[in-house]
């Protein structure tokens, strides 16, 4: 008996609720060529990566194809004497593979020229050597495939390397000369066109032995030896340099008094500025070029780059991003786009001409400053003054009207300050008389 039965509840007072019947899963087959383990992580997603195709996994034979392995014989067309060996064979479908043997493709031979007793005797005769001697070592050439360090071991008289070589070389190239119908026909052949020297053989393998025979100590002096050699050619460059941009400079200053007007002084200002410019850009691209000569080998923009940095080491930072906005606004890149020889030449004088031109836009600047400071302190009397009411330290002043100079712009607050300290201004006001002036 439960509290249901003392209160005469029935015993099921709620209805049933029914369960809902879940879809039946789509059981996903497990694709060929992919292990259970790596598709139960990835859970059949695509890969992020092209897969490659089941059927190009295991490549499975067709089934109409019968594959056995025969013990079968076998020649080798780079063998002379018709030898016959025996390996296993693929043979499909009972039909063996036919053709010559896959390895004799791999048999080169050295095409060695051959001569005959009346060329001999009319073309390679040599006293140091007889015609058994040139035989013997031509068919060694042709067994060993020119290995001459093989052929002088196998030599039956003492002959070194060098005279087999010499011998081989100029008996080839007397034959090729005397069969070909002209000597430009065979100009091109290598037998021909290089000659073997003896000498030069001999010098350069008793060098070779000197420096293979070399001890520790003697390598570290060579080492000594060559770095004091750089250090005396690197400390010759400077005077060098300093007289080409003396040079350099003189040239300079020829050419402006060249292009003076005729009629007209040079003033010494006028050739200061080149003189004073010239040197450090010509000195420092002098000693750019003399440091990429030493590279001997270095890309066109590398040097470009080197050049220009040369050329900007005297100027401040403002002057070089005033000097790339001048190139901007003429449309000139940056960087040439086609760095050729003549390109960067061109590009190089144009960032100088820039430079030189910034700088006697400075130069004219300062002297438009100074001459109107001095204009405006050149004001010793004004208009309707008495001459007995001037300042004693007037007395001696004059207005001097400069024609040159009326039409000159006022300048900015910056050239202001260049004023020299006490100069009078035309623009103050003249101070009221005292008493005491009087």
């Amino acid at each position: 008996m439960d509290a249901k039965d003392i209160l005469g509840l029935p015993k099921n007072s709620f209805p049933p609720l029914e369960k809902k019947s879940r879809p039946p899963k789509e059981s996903q087959r497990k694709p060929d060529g992919i292990s259970r383990e790596v598709y139960a992580l990835t859970g059949g997603l695509a890969p992020l990566m092209p897969a490659i195709e089941a059927s190009q996994l295991k490549k499975k034979t067709p089934p109409l194809e019968k594959i056995t392995w025969q013990w079968l014989p076998f020649t080798n067309s780079a063998r002379k004497d018709n030898l016959q060996l025996y390996h296993w064979v693929r043979v499909v479908n009972g039909v063996p593979p036919t053709g010559d043997y896959s390895f004799a493709k791999y048999n080169k031979a050295v095409d060695v020229i051959k001569y005959t007793d009346e060329e001999y005797d009319k073309f390679l005769t040599n006293p140091m050597w007889t015609k058994e001697e040139t035989d013997q070592l031509f068919d060694l050439c042709e067994r060993f495939d020119l290995r001459f360090v093989v052929i002088a071991d196998r030599f039956p008289s003492s002959r070194t390397v060098e005279e087999l070589k010499d011998r081989y070389y100029s008996v080839s190239r007397a034959i090729l000369v005397a069969r070909a119908p002209s000597s430009g026909d065979v100009a091109a052949h290598p037998l021909v066109k290089e000659l073997y020297n003896v000498s030069q053989e001999m010098e350069r393998k008793r060098a070779l032995s000197m420096v293979l025979s070399q001890t520790r100590q003697q390598e570290r002096r060579d080492e000594e030896v060559l770095v004091e050699a750089k250090r005396i050619a690197e400390s010759r460059i400077p005077p060098k340099v300093a007289e080409e941009s003396q040079l350099a400079a003189s040239n300079a200053g020829a050419e402006a008094t060249e292009r003076a007007v005729p009629g007209e002084t040079v003033s010494p200002s006028n050739v200061q500025l080149p003189s004073m410019v010239a040197p450090s850009i010509l000195s420092d691209n002098a000693s750019t070029v003399a440091s990429l000569r030493m590279l001997r080998v270095y890309l066109r923009t590398y040097a470009l780059e080197q050049m220009v940095q040369a050329a900007n080491s005297s100027a401040g930072l403002r002057t070089i991003k005033r000097v790339e906005q001048t190139l901007q606004d003429l449309g000139v890149n940056l960087k040439p786009r086609v760095p050729t020889k003549a390109v960067c030449a061109e590009h190089l004088e144009l960032r100088k001409e820039i430079l030189t031109w910034l700088n006697l836009q400075k130069q004219v600047q300062y002297k438009e400053a100074e001459g109107s400071s001095f204009r405006d302190g050149s004001y010793g009397e004004t208009p309707g003054t008495p001459k007995h009411l001037h300042r004693a330290g007037d007395q001696d002043r004059t207005f001097v009207p400069d024609a040159m100079n009326f039409g000159v712009e006022r300048v900015g607050k910056k050239d202001q300050k260049r004023k020299a300290p006490g100069a009078p201004s035309a623009h103050k006001r003249p101070r009221k008389l005292k008493a005491t002036d009087l």
